[in-house]
């Protein structure tokens, strides 16, 4: 049996998901995080620290690098990343323009790199579970994805708002999870976005968007996304899924993850199917999604996500933003 090295590997970004990445990924026997950009990281002290990304793709030190920086900022670094032959995990959304998903998707093939958009959802059990008993619900005729988010999100949890919207922050998501679900492609889209209370607060972007989807089979789905929830809400993310099919409904609500705690303080649904920690080891899907490419870029086996899944969610949702910007539905 042959044995294979560990995969080294470079984080670009140093923020919330960063420290995610490298939290999951220090824990993993057959990794080791050898750089990281633009400053350390408490779960990779050992790792080089670069000033830029580009000098950390030129160093040799890392086969494979993890790209956690602001949402509008991905595509650079895939495809530098890509021309330096440098396997390549980059969290959701995949980008946020059609011609720069475009151009990273060219560079990854061009150079036949192994790479990922972390839509980690597919790795939550109840949604595995869904896609395997889609049959049983038959051809999918009508859906609906909700995913809200606290304010707490956007105006102190992340320092770039302005630069995304809720839809690219959250709906991109669910448009992953149902096009897979579904097995199909979304050919239009009517989407309406509204401001007013985060542009009160000098953020300019919308507090909420709603986008109409018709596939390519004729089936229809909504996509909701807001972050203006008050904070006392019992969890950050407010997650709802359901399919209805010409045989059957299926439904996923991620509210409520197993168990409650109710302190003097507040009354809350800890989050667990995503991101936990289990007798100090890093589990749930998050940490399956990031094995799994790590498994694929070990081995050459394709992801379970492609590129181009994620460059059509891309396509979806800039699509979305040109119909909430001019009042008219828009084929993709």
């Amino acid at each position: 049996m042959t044995h294979l090295p560990k995969l080294r590997m470079g984080i670009v970004g140093a923020g919330i998901m960063g420290r995610g990445h490298a939290e999951v990924l220090s824990a993993h026997p057959d990794v080791e995080i050898t750089a990281v950009s633009r400053r350390r990281l408490d779960d990779a002290p050992d790792a080089a620290v670069f000033a830029d990304y580009t000098d950390l793709l030129s160093s040799g030190t890392v086969d494979a690098v993890s790209i956690t920086t602001p949402d509008h900022l991905h595509a650079d670094v895939m495809v530098a990343a890509a021309r330096a032959g440098v396997h390549i995990l980059v969290e959701k959304p995949f980008t946020t323009t059609v011609e720069d998903a475009d151009r990273a998707v060219a560079a990854i093939r061009q150079a036949g790199v192994t790479a990922m958009c972390l839509f980690n959802h597919r790795w939550v059990p109840a949604y595995a579970q869904a896609k395997e008993r889609m049959p049983l619900v038959g051809e999918p005729v009508v859906g609906y994805a909700r995913k809200d988010d606290t304010i707490h999100v956007p105006t102190e949890m992340i320092g770039w708002a302005d630069r995304t919207t809720c839809a690219w922050f959250l709906s991109s998501h669910d448009i992953d999870l149902v096009t897979w679900l579904y097995d199909d492609h979304v050919d239009e889209v009517f989407a309406t976005a509204r401001y007013g209370k985060l542009r009160g607060m000098g953020i300019e972007t919308p507090d909420a968007m709603q986008i109409q989807a018709r596939f390519g089979r004729g089936a229809v789905a909504t996509f909701e996304s807001a972050w203006i929830y008050p904070n006392t809400f019992p969890t950050m993310v407010d997650s709802y899924v359901t399919v209805v099919g010409e045989s059957g409904v299926i439904q996923l609500d991620r509210q409520k993850e197993n168990i409650q705690l109710a302190t003097d303080q507040a009354y809350s649904y800890p989050r667990n199917m995503l991101q936990r920690v289990v007798h100090g080891v890093p589990a749930g899907a998050y940490r399956d999604a990031i094995h799994h490419f790590v498994d694929c870029a070990r081995t050459g086996a394709q992801p379970l996500i492609t590129v181009e899944s994620s460059q059509h969610v891309t396509a979806v949702l800039a699509a979305a933003h040109e119909s909430a910007r001019t009042g008219a539905p828009v084929k993709l």
